[in-house]
């Protein structure tokens, strides 16, 4: 993260460097967006910050111009050069493949961290936990919303999700760096690696290594089930929560509405030089244009931003009157309560009301303090070391759909089929093992995984110039030529590896 100045003298903005001021993008987004940004804007001048803004158009009327990535060529070199973007919510047309500008824009410019502070604000917004005070840490870049999609047959489709060991050490250690920069006192990890015992199991191996670098943090870990039963019921346990992507989405939502209101949440999406804050909250187009809308979660959002850019004063400042705000019972309808709310406002009258408690401190809400000196986090990812990789066999995926798709009879024509120096393991249907030895009353689709391995290892042997290999990758392109010349249609094909001599490919079930 730059400082103010940093982000002054990459902007090449002389006027805005010459008066002191940090220069940054801003986007007033779809439905709700513009009324939201406009009271932040005013919110954030009436305190005194020093920006200067520069607008890019992104959001659902560039979809519709046929840019599918949601934002116009030109707003690129504008968010490279001021390295910091506040962004109101904006609207994802579902369907047309269109994609999410969002997940665009993160992964485009290396936001590696979504950070998600959530903290009750009882009793002046319901909740059953007054004394919740917790940050999500989100994967950002990696994980389902790799948007890797294909259907594969009429019946299947498949999503690929890929986490990465540099990917989830740079947000597991940004975790553990935040909690030490905050006084946090415990990390968090969740993932489903019971089931997901490659991908998630490598995200909690990771934690598990970098955790014992940091010893004056407590640090554990959760089955994301249970963990996330635990936010809903038992929220106050936790302190700093890291978790990969889908995950983290999920979650985040969760411990701002158990909170009290997913509109008072904002979030910072931190990379390499470069950051994006938002509200986690949607465009909400059914009510935009109606001066109904929370805008806290976008005021929270700026906040953070002010922190980044090196004015915690400003941001300390607006805070403490929101919370004021809050406290004195001025609410929007969406965390309207009949025994603390005394006046319901809409989004300008509760901008107008929180400028004006600006210098305020809330009376019964823990105030914001924030420190003068707070540093960027910084995170170097360790090289990843070199490893031994040595190939096993293959799994051959096939669309086919024979008579009353028997497995037993797709098992005897690859029979036929595998050659001298492979064997045919096993078939498998959605991930259970069906070939040999299934059972009749599994309901099969149209999509087969068929593994592949050597008839016997040939560790050791003189096999070509790969001694070290079971299986060589000719002995793959010949058992495709012989599945191709039988007319079985193959989808693709997973090379099975053993790298520093560890399986590195799941089992099937049953298997």
């Amino acid at each position: 993260m730059a400082n103010h100045k940093t982000a002054a003298k990459t902007s090449g903005k002389t006027a805005a460097a010459e008066s002191g001021k940090t220069r940054i993008t801003i986007a007033y987004g779809d439905g709700i967006g513009p009324e939201i940004m406009a009271a932040t804007l005013s919110i954030m001048e009436a305190a005194g910050a020093q920006l200067a803004y520069d607008e890019i158009k992104i959001g659902q009327d560039v979809y519709l111009k046929g840019m599918e990535s949601g934002m116009e060529p030109g707003a690129w070199e504008v968010l490279r050069r001021n390295k910091v973007f506040l962004k109101a919510p904006i609207t994802t047309p579902q369907g047309g493949g269109y994609k999410s500008l969002n997940v665009t824009v993160r992964k485009t410019l290396g936001l590696f961290a979504n950070v998600r502070p959530c903290r009750a604000y009882t009793p002046y917004v319901e909740s059953y936990f007054p004394t919740m005070d917790l940050v999500v840490i989100r994967e950002n870049e990696e994980d389902l919303y790799a948007g890797i999609e294909h259907q594969q047959t009429a019946e299947v489709v498949q999503c690929l999700k890929l986490v990465s060991r540099p990917g989830s050490e740079k947000v597991i250690r940004y975790a553990f760096e935040y909690a030490r920069a905050y006084g946090r006192k415990k990390v968090t990890c969740m993932t489903k690696d019971n089931i997901m015992k490659l991908s998630d199991g490598l995200f909690h191996k990771i934690f598990d290594e970098v955790a014992k670098e940091y010893p004056d943090i407590e640090s554990n870990h959760y089955i994301i089930d249970i963990g996330a039963a635990l936010l809903a019921d038992k929220p106050e346990m936790f302190d700093v929560i890291v978790t990969l992507n889908l995950y983290g989405d999920i979650i985040s939502d969760i411990t701002a509405q158990v909170a009290g209101s997913v509109g008072l949440g904002g979030s910072a999406n931190i990379g390499d030089g470069f950051a994006m804050f938002e509200a986690i909250h949607g465009s909400a187009p059914d009510i935009a244009g109606k001066d109904l809308a929370n805008p806290c979660g976008l005021i929270h959002a700026a906040c953070l931003m002010l922190v980044h850019v090196g004015q915690p004063k400003v941001a300390e400042r607006i805070m403490n009157a929101l919370l004021k705000t809050l406290e004195d019972g001025i609410h929007t309808g969406d965390i309207y309560n009949a025994a603390h709310t005394l006046q319901k406002v809409g989004t300008k009258a509760f901008a107008k009301a929180l400028i004006e408690r600006l210098g305020q401190t809330p009376a019964k809400l823990k105030a914001v303090s924030m420190g003068e000196n707070i540093k960027p986090i910084e995170v170097k990812v360790r090289p990843t070391p070199p490893t031994a990789k040595r190939l096993l066999g293959v799994d051959v995926f096939l669309h086919w759909t024979g008579e009353h798709r028997n497995p037993h009879e797709l098992g005897q024509i690859l029979e036929s089929l595998t050659g001298d120096q492979l064997k045919l393991k096993m078939i498998t249907n959605r991930g259970l093992k069906v070939y040999p030895d299934g059972f009749p009353e599994t309901f099969c689709t149209d999509h087969w995984r068929c593994r592949f391995v050597a008839r016997q290892s040939l560790h050791g042997m003189a096999r070509s110039h790969t001694p070290e290999a079971d299986v060589i990758y000719y002995d793959i392109i010949s058992l495709l030529q012989r599945l191709m010349s039988a007319g079985l249609n193959f989808i693709k094909v997973e090379n099975l590896y053993e790298i520093d001599g560890q399986r590195a490919f799941s089992l099937g079930q049953g298997e």
